[in-house]
């Protein structure tokens, strides 16, 4: 996931001198070009991992995260024989998704001569084999639209790669057999994988995939990596604190961006109780980092064209956001299904006693 914390806070005198004061920029540290290349061959390692896996599940007929040997992250069987080649197509697929996002934001950086790190990938055994990436902004912003450009280029450059991959590989999904045991993990689809299975079954790509529910479907890891992207771009745009979503608010509206911080805080929590206990981790999240935000200018204020863009990028949470993105059939998912939980567990302990 993309953030773009400042390591200080600037006061708006400190950004905009009207009386022709020199800018003083802070001097940045030499960037460190091995640390950034050890983390992204780290991460390209452990993405290759889980997606050997993937890829063996999917060439079996097996559900995607399908783990027989109970291992969430095989390392030993990966690295037996040519497996790990197995991983090439899911870990190259994410890894550009990822990248496409970050380098959304360092090339606006670039264009405007903002001080900002390359990208920090983040290796770790996870379903998906990282953390995602981020990069960090070293300088001030100058203007909202310098903060509203750099915000939103991540998102479009992740979600339009994203959208490419998901069209190519869709119709790669296999239909699971009749009968079948609902797998260990299903993945929450969200509305554009909706929309580009009609399409692709519109024009004659996908008739395998026709009518089925995607409950009922066996992802290639291609796709599955495009729904990776998705749900991080959702994840990127929720409106609050320093996600990129709260970088866009902030940008249109300085005044509304603690409101819709908090709002956006109001909303995770029923989420949470009703659909995915993670989105309570998401809601802590944006309450330590969402109260604050590194300082603009107020003037000028961004043009009609990017709240055009503000509006395409409320658009793209809409098409990528799920409620439930991850569940475990036959287990809890929610807070208010551990709720449940505890209270029959003291409901028994009463009766034994």
């Amino acid at each position: 996931m993309s953030t773009q914390n400042s390591p200080e806070v600037y006061l708006p005198s400190e950004i905009y001198a009207p009386d022709g004061v020199e800018l003083s920029v802070p001097s940045s540290a030499k960037p460190r070009y091995w640390f950034h290349a050890l983390l992204l061959l780290l991460t390209f390692f452990t993405t290759l991992v889980v997606g050997a896996r993937l890829q063996m599940n999917y060439s079996h007929g097996l559900p995607p995260f399908s783990m027989e040997d109970g291992d969430i992250f095989p390392i030993t069987w990966a690295l037996q024989g040519h497996n790990l080649l197995l991983g090439l197509p899911f870990s190259l697929t994410l890894m550009l998704i990822l990248l496409a996002h970050e380098m959304g934001h360092y090339l606006l950086c670039v264009r405007y001569g903002v001080n900002a790190t390359l990208p920090f990938f983040i290796p770790f055994p996870t379903l998906i084999g990282t953390l995602g990436a981020f990069i960090r902004i070293k300088s001030p912003l100058r203007t909202r639209a310098v903060l509203f450009d750099i915000g939103i280029a991540g998102p479009i450059a992740g979600f339009l790669v994203a959208l490419t991959v998901l069209a190519f590989s869709l119709g790669l999904s296999r239909v699971a057999p009749a009968g079948v045991v609902p797998p260990d993990i299903q993945l929450g689809y969200p509305l554009v994988f909706h929309l580009i299975s009609k399409l692709l079954v519109a024009i004659g790509h996908a008739h395998g995939i026709a009518n089925v529910p995607f409950s009922n479907l066996y992802l290639h890891p291609v796709a599955i990596a495009a729904w990776v992207g998705m749900f991080a771009t959702s994840l990127n745009l929720l409106p609050g604190g320093q996600l990129d979503g709260g970088h866009v608010v902030f940008a249109v509206s300085p005044r509304a961006h603690k409101i819709v911080s908090r709002l956006t805080i109001l909303v995770l929590i029923p989420l949470a109780v009703y659909f995915w206990v993670g989105w309570l981790l998401w809601a802590v999240l944006l309450r330590i980092s969402g109260m604050r935000h590194p300082s603009v200018p107020i003037l000028p204020e961004v043009n009609a064209g990017r709240r055009w863009l503000a509006a395409f990028a409320l658009l793209m949470l809409v098409l990528t956001f799920s409620f439930a993105p991850i569940s475990l059939p036959d287990h809890r998912q929610s807070v208010l299904e551990y709720a449940q939980m505890f209270v029959e567990y003291l409901r028994q302990l009463h009766i034994a006693r």
